[in-house]
């Protein structure tokens, strides 16, 4: 019998390291990505099943508020599963509204302008943070309220931080001005009620100058490149800037409500302002709109829309200045007190409740009209209405139906999957616990973790909390919190024990945080 070979010294001492090498997780790219998914596969129904209370939650708010028509539509993964109206679009002659009926938006306007200054953006014919000086060269002239300010950038336009102050009144009628008016009214010079960037201030004269830029770098009027560019390659063909182009029978006429009756305000005609609250539309085209916006969550590998790029829509859709907080915030409804906070992306309206549920749309306002459009990103549901009276309110109900929404059909956020390498390292940690053997030598950790987590510490609060816990019966699904962050629950016999990690920005990425508690059954 042949005798045993020994294993050389020297091997026995690379032993640790071969074993490191093959527990180290594997280089990850984007093929690996998994999207955040919807699991419960009767959503739509359950949203259904909603309807009529929803269409009754409309309805109610259009007799309280005493709107002469109203339309609303809900829309579920970018589409329209419900519109209806009720009222007229045209008192005199008694037309009814409906979701075909042409209402004028107003300030959701204001994110068409905006996506079209990112789509140039990003063409590569401007830049967000160069001077708005060097597209209107008339600002160069400008006189701000101290020495100090920096000038006006695109970007201050796009959030309203110019410095310009609120101007809601009297930028609602010079929706007919010309370009030569809007040059002429640069020329002679900009009152301030900040300096830029500081501070939100809501400017319907910094979405006009967008305007004006898009028609600068485009080379075209900023109303022919939207509708080139976005309107037209959605099939929004019944969306115009021109209230003469619509037929009569569809469009909605405007009205207020002064000395008891009905007074008809004068439309105006389509013109420089026209990039802050222009647009006319309808539920059934709006959709298209809302469905793109949509569209942008969640990130994924799939082909682009070829209109805008999905990781643009959501740049649109991100908070970039503080609106406020309104800590006294309660649900029309079931006035349930629920602290809200506001913020403006480019051209639309974030909050953030105390569920931590976002929105994201925009509120029209001009005297005749008053609309709302809302999405909520996470859940892939949003919704409209719109309004012929004078800044007419709709962006409580439509708030008031998303968590109606939420709540009757008991909706619940994209989940995210765990990533492959998330469960990797897992599955690799859960075969070092209690005793953490092995475990300075399995690869498995960034450089950082025996240093702030000293092995002798791990091993005593290990056992100490797996001895409360009992014999491990399951270790329940992976909850992550992003690619690279999770937790899981390992149940006990007598408790559960909770934990969770985070891995390095490393490629591969190994283990630099890690945290274990008990936890009731």
């Amino acid at each position: 019998m042949a005798p045993k070979k020994l294993i050389p010294l020297r091997l026995l001492f690379l032993l640790p390291v071969f074993w490191g090498a093959l527990s180290q997780a594997q280089i990850i790219t984007n093929k690996d990505y998994k999207e955040a998914l919807f699991l419960d596969g009767d959503r739509l129904e359950r949203i259904k099943e909603a309807l009529p209370l929803i269409d009754k939650i409309y309805k109610d708010h259009a007799a309280k508020n005493n709107f002469p028509g109203f339309v609303y539509g809900v829309v579920v993964d970018g589409k329209l599963i419900y519109a209806s109206g009720v009222g007229y679009t045209n008192i005199a002659s008694k037309i009814g509204a409906d979701k075909s009926s042409y209402f004028r938006i107003a300030s959701m306007s204001k994110s068409f302008t905006a996506m079209a200054i990112l789509k140039l953006r990003d063409e590569g014919k401007l830049r967000l943070d160069e001077d708005a000086s060097l597209y209107i060269p008339l600002l160069k002239k400008t006189t701000y309220l101290t020495s100090d300010a920096p000038p006006i950038t695109v970007r201050n336009l796009l959030t309203h931080s110019a410095g310009f102050p609120e101007d809601n009144p009297w930028g609602d009628r010079q929706l007919a001005d010309t370009d030569k008016d809007l040059m002429d009214f640069i020329q002679k010079g900009v009152s301030f009620s900040n300096v830029p960037g500081v501070a939100y201030e809501y400017s319907n004269l910094a979405f006009a100058l967008l305007g004006h830029i898009i028609t600068k770098v485009s080379g075209k009027p900023y109303q022919v490149y939207i509708t080139e560019n976005i309107l037209k390659p959605l099939g929004m063909t019944h969306t115009v800037w021109e209230y003469t182009k619509v037929p009569q029978a569809k469009l909605a006429h405007g009205y207020r409500w002064l000395n008891n009756s009905w007074q008809e305000e004068p439309l105006l005609h389509d013109g420089a302002y026209g990039a802050m609250g222009g647009l006319i539309t309808t539920i059934e085209d709006f959709t298209k709109y809302m469905a793109l916006q949509l569209s942008a969550s969640p990130p994924r590998n799939d082909a682009e829309n070829g209109i805008i790029k999905r990781s643009s829509l959501r740049e649109m859709q991100q908070p970039w200045r503080f609106g406020g907080l309104n800590a006294a915030y309660k649900y029309v409804g079931t006035n349930r007190p629920c602290p809200m906070a506001s913020f403006y992306g480019y051209g639309l309206r974030i909050t953030k409740d105390c569920a931590g549920i976002t929105a994201v749309g925009h509120t029209g306002g001009l005297p005749g009209f008053g609309s709302n459009w809302m999405i909520l990103p996470e859940y892939g549901i949003g919704v409209m209405c719109f309004a012929n009276l004078t800044y007419a309110s709709t962006s409580a109900v439509n708030l008031q139906v998303l968590d109606t929404l939420v709540a009757l059909a008991r909706l619940k956020p994209r989940q995210l999957p765990p990533s492959a390498i998330l469960k990797q390292q897992q599955q690799a940690l859960v075969r070092l616990l209690p005793d953490w053997k092995g475990a300075e030598q399995s690869g498995l950790f960034a450089e950082n973790f025996f240093l702030d987590y000293p092995i002798d510490s791990l091993k005593k609060e290990a056992q100490e909390v797996f001895a409360k816990a009992g014999r491990i019966l399951k270790i329940r699904e992976l909850i992550p919190e992003n690619n690279l962050r999770g937790s899981f629950i390992m149940e006990g016999e007598k408790s559960n024990l909770l934990i969770s990690f985070t891995l390095t920005p490393e490629n591969p990425p190994l283990i630099q945080e890690y945290h274990i508690k008990e936890i009731p059954k």
